[in-house]
């Protein structure tokens, strides 16, 4: 994932700032609880494809 990338990149629903899990190849928004995945080095920004995280998954 380009640094530059995450530098821009905020969560599409509150514009926060995410969390990159390179691991899950996710992009974690802490504020609404929601993992975007990414695709092939690209992250989908959709509400739609974001997974909702439980409430045992501690976000760090």
């Amino acid at each position: 994932m380009d640094p530059k990338l995450l530098d821009i990149l905020v969560c599409p629903l509150c514009k926060g700032p995410l969390i990159y899990k390179k691991d899950k190849q996710e992009l974690i928004c802490k504020p609404d609880r929601l993992a975007y995945p990414i695709k092939d080095g690209i992250p989908i920004m959709l509400e739609d494809e974001a997974r909702q995280l439980s409430p045992e998954e501690k976000v760090e």
